[in-house]
C-alpha cells in the first residue's frame, strides 16, 4: 500500500473526474471489491492502455461512475484477502505476465478514495487466470471475443519502439528542465530561446521528447533523455547508453592510456566527442623538400560517420551495453550493441534500416548524421582521399563494430584488406553510376600507371572470391568493366 506522494494522487483524481465518461482505460467502482472481478479488471485495463498508447490504467474506489462525485470507500486493500492470501499477492500470482500493480490510498475532502494502479501491457496481451480481458467503451469483454481488437492489440507491441518508452515519470516542469538541457535544442535548431518554461515545455511535447501524465505532470521518454540529459546517470536504465571513448597503446586492449565517458545526451555532446576523439586520432608526419607535415591518419568524416551510426543504430533495448570508440595506434574502433540489420556486403546500396528512426531523424535535422544511405559512402570517400583501407564492418548476434585500418604504403595491406576496398570501391562507383575499369582502381588505391599490374592482381583476387564481376564477359582486356555481384 502506497500512502506516499499524496498531492499528486489528489491531482491525478482531480483530472481524472473531470473527463465526461468513463475511459477504457478508467473505470470507477464504489465498494465492489470482488477479487475476481478486480483480477479481470488489472487484464482488461492494462491491454486497453497498451491500445490507447497510454502508461498506466487506474481503477478507483470510492468515485460515483456517473456523476464522479467523491462518495468514498470501506475498501482496504492492505487488509483484503483471497482465502488465506493478501489480496495483491492473489491478484499478481495470477496475472500472466506479472505486472507491478499498486493500491494507493488517499484521502480526499475527508473521504477515502483507493486507486488500483495498472501497467500497459508490454509484450503480449495481459491474462488472468488464464483468460485475456479488454474494454470495449465502458464495459469488460474476453479479448477472444473481438480479434481486430486482438490483432490490434498485438501490433502496439510491436510499433512502440524502445526511444518512445518512459525513462522518468511524475516530473514538474521545472523538473523537466532540470534533467534537460532544453536550451541546447534551440541551439541545435537555430531558434530563438523562449522567454518563459511553457513555451519550453510545448516544444519538448511537440518532439515527443517528453509526454504529458494524466495527473498534468510529465514523463521524459528515453529519446528525450538519450539526446538532452545534462547527466545520463540520472537515468538509472540509461547511464550505461552514454558513449564511451577509449585510447589504447600499441594495436591491443591491455594497455589503455585513458578512457572518457560522456554522459551528457547525444544531440548535446556529438561534436564534443568529435573533437576529443580528433586529439586522440594518430598523426603521421612526412618531411618533403626540407618541411614537415603532419597528416591526419583517419578522415574527419569518417570519424564523424561512424560515431553518428554508433549512436544512431545501436540497440538500446540491450542492457549492460553501450556505444563505445576505441583508438589505438594504427586503427579506430567503433562498437555498438545490437547486430547489424542489412547484409554487410550491401551496407554501400541498401539504405540502413535505422532501430531508433524518430532519434535518428531529428540527428538528421541538426546534421549530426547524414541522410538515410548515404553515411558509409560518406567513410568510403574520407578513406579512399588518404588512399587507405575501405572500412571493414563486423557483426554477430548481439553486436555490430565497424574498423578503420591505416598503413603507410600499400605493401603493409592484407590481402583480405585489398579484396574488401577493391569491393566497396566498385559498389561505391557503381551507385554513383562511374564506370570501374583498372584505372578507376587505380586512383582508389594510389597507384601508379606503370604499376597497373598490381591493381589486376587485386581485381583477380576480387573476381575470384565472387563479390565483383566482368559487365561484358565478351569485353577486350582493354574495355573489361566490373560491377558488383549483386548488379
Amino acid at each position: 500500500m502506497i500512502t506516499e506522494h499524496q498531492d499528486y494522487y489528489i491531482s491525478l483524481i482531480e483530472r481524472l473526474r473531470k473527463l465526461p465518461v468513463e475511459t477504457e482505460w478508467l473505470e470507477y467502482k464504489s465498494n465492489n471489491t470482488e477479487p475476481q472481478m478486480i483480477g479481470e479488471y488489472i487484464s482488461a485495463l492494462s491491454n486497453s492502455v497498451a491500445l490507447n498508447n497510454k502508461e498506466k490504467g487506474y481503477l478507483i474506489w470510492g468515485i460515483d461512475d456517473s456523476t464522479h462525485d467523491i462518495i468514498g470507500t470501506n475498501f482496504c486493500p492492505a487488509t483484503s484477502k483471497k482465502g488465506n492470501q493478501e489480496l495483491e499477492n492473489w491478484l499478481v500470482g495470477l496475472s500472466n505476465p506479472k505486472l507491478n500493480i499498486q493500491f494507493i490510498e488517499v484521502d480526499k475532502d475527508g473521504k477515502k478514495v483507493v486507486i488500483l494502479e495498472i501497467p500497459r501491457a508490454s509484450v503480449k496481451p495481459t491474462a488472468f487466470a488464464g483468460e485475456e480481458y479488454i474494454r470495449i467503451g465502458s464495459y469488460k469483454k474476453k479479448l477472444r471475443d473481438f480479434p481486430e481488437k486482438e490483432r490490434l492489440l498485438w501490433q502496439s507491441f510491436e510499433v512502440t519502439p524502445y526511444e518512445m518508452r518512459t525513462a522518468m515519470e511524475n516530473l514538474t516542469e521545472e523538473d523537466v528542465t532540470q534533467l534537460l538541457d532544453c536550451a541546447a535544442y534551440y541551439t541545435l535548431m537555430k531558434l530563438p530561446l523562449p522567454s518563459n518554461r511553457s513555451s519550453m515545455i510545448y516544444n519538448m511535447k511537440d518532439e515527443e521528447f517528453i509526454r504529458e501524465m494524466d495527473n498534468g505532470q510529465y514523463i521524459i521518454t528515453n529519446m528525450g533523455a538519450l539526446l538532452f540529459a545534462k547527466d545520463l546517470n540520472k537515468f538509472s536504465h540509461l547511464k550505461r547508453k552514454a558513449v564511451r571513448v577509449i585510447q589504447y597503446k600499441g594495436t591491443g586492449r591491455t594497455n589503455a592510456l585513458r578512457e572518457l565517458v560522456f554522459t551528457q545526451g547525444y544531440a548535446i555532446c556529438f561534436d564534443e566527442i568529435c573533437r576529443y576523439i580528433d586529439t586522440l586520432i594518430p598523426q603521421n608526419e612526412e618531411i618533403t623538400t626540407g618541411f614537415r607535415e603532419i597528416h591526419r591518419m583517419f578522415p574527419e568524416k569518417a570519424i564523424r560517420e561512424m560515431l553518428g551510426n554508433l549512436i544512431i543504430h545501436q540497440d538500446l533495448a540491450v542492457r549492460g551495453s553501450g556505444p563505445m570508440m576505441e583508438i589505438f595506434d594504427t586503427r579506430v574502433e567503433a562498437s555498438n550493441p545490437g547486430s547489424l540489420l542489412v547484409d554487410v556486403n550491401r551496407i554501400i546500396d541498401t539504405a540502413p534500416h535505422s532501430r531508433n528512426e524518430a532519434m535518428a531523424s531529428f540527428l538528421r535535422i541538426i546534421h549530426v548524421c547524414e541522410e538515410r544511405g548515404s553515411g558509409f559512402d560518406r567513410m568510403e570517400e574520407g578513406m579512399s582521399a588518404l588512399k587507405i583501407p575501405a572500412p571493414k564492418v563486423e557483426t554477430g548476434d548481439d553486436f555490430a563494430r565497424t574498423k578503420l585500418y591505416w598503413y603507410s604504403n600499400l605493401n603493409e595491406w592484407t590481402k583480405e584488406d585489398k579484396v574488401r576496398t577493391c569491393y566497396l570501391a566498385t559498389c561505391y562507383y557503381y551507385v554513383n553510376e562511374i564506370s570501374v575499369a583498372n584505372a578507376v582502381l587505380r586512383e582508389r588505391f594510389g597507384v601508379e600507371a606503370k604499376n597497373k599490374a598490381i591493381i589486376s592482381r587485386i581485381i583477380k583476387d576480387t573476381v575470384d572470391t565472387g563479390l565483383i564481376k566482368l559487365a561484358d564477359e565478351k569485353a577486350a582486356p582493354k574495355l573489361r568493366r566490373y560491377i558488383p555481384y549483386w548488379a
